[in-house]
């Protein structure tokens, strides 16, 4: 495998490719042939088989959205820190898209960006670790730009031209995205850990505010207080105080 060089801004080198089953499994493949490192981004206008969390599959409409791959070496972070991968990239994602859609952009934990109550954005990251150690990650980030007609599949969802009412360029803006994540990338570097959860928590969809959620077979309410560091939601009054990454669904 190419040694990481973490110096490499990311977005470069930046691959358009016409269409791709999986851009995260398109990245994931030139890496492990020894053709991509730290910072190289894949960007395809079209995507077949799309992966989302859990299992789930990730629509697009072909050339209307960013569907983006960067390869990213977090090899500075302890293998415990992985979540701060994610704070950092959803914080990325909301000063991209909050800089068009306006302060109504929210974090929706654990993975997703919201705008009021629609689903703008989506983020996967797969993590490649050999023992205690990093060996690179694989950040998958789709976001919703010209899209105005969504499968009755994908529910609540919204993109930035059904906000603004414009069309845009999503190469351009997919490039202009990693300069954001550099940003941010390089702020994490410098372990601002703390300081990007406290910001990322500022941002969180429903804080303080009372939602319905599903654990197993069994609906209940309870408070949206925040997000730690591992990556565990906080929540007041409900079942019990905290839930891992797939302990619970969110109801609407």
């Amino acid at each position: 495998m190419l040694p990481i060089n973490a110096k490499t801004p990311i977005g470069e080198p930046f691959f358009e490719l016409p269409d791709v089953d999986s851009t995260n499994i398109y990245a994931i493949d030139k890496v492990q042939a020894n053709l991509a490192a730290h910072g190289a981004a894949f960007f395809a206008n079209r995507q077949f088989a799309g992966k989302g969390q859990r299992g789930k599959d990730w629509i697009s409409e072909s050339g209307s959205n960013i569907i983006l791959s960067v390869v990213i070496d977090p090899s500075f972070l302890l293998i415990n820190q992985q979540f701060a991968l994610s704070v950092m990239t959803s914080l990325a994602v909301f000063d991209f898209f909050s800089a068009y859609a306006g302060s109504e952009t929210k974090i929706k934990w654990p993975n997703d960006l919201f705008w009021r109550d629609r689903k703008a954005a989506g983020i996967l990251i797969e993590n490649h670790l050999q023992g205690n150690k990093w060996q690179y990650s694989v950040i998958g980030i789709g976001i919703n730009i010209n899209q105005t007609e969504f499968s009755p599949l994908i529910q609540q969802a919204v993109s930035l031209k059904q906000i603004t009412g414009k069309t845009y360029q999503p190469v351009e803006l997919a490039k202009e995205f990693c300069q954001h994540l550099e940003k941010r990338f390089n702020a994490l570097k410098a372990l601002q850990i703390s300081e990007q959860l406290d910001e990322y928590n500022l941002h969180l969809y429903k804080k303080e505010t009372s939602v319905r959620f599903k654990k197993d077979n069994m609906a209940f309410t309870a408070q949206v207080k925040s997000v730690n560091q591992t990556g565990e939601l906080i929540l007041k009054d409900g079942l019990q105080d905290s839930f891992r990454f797939g302990e619970i669904v969110w109801l609407h």
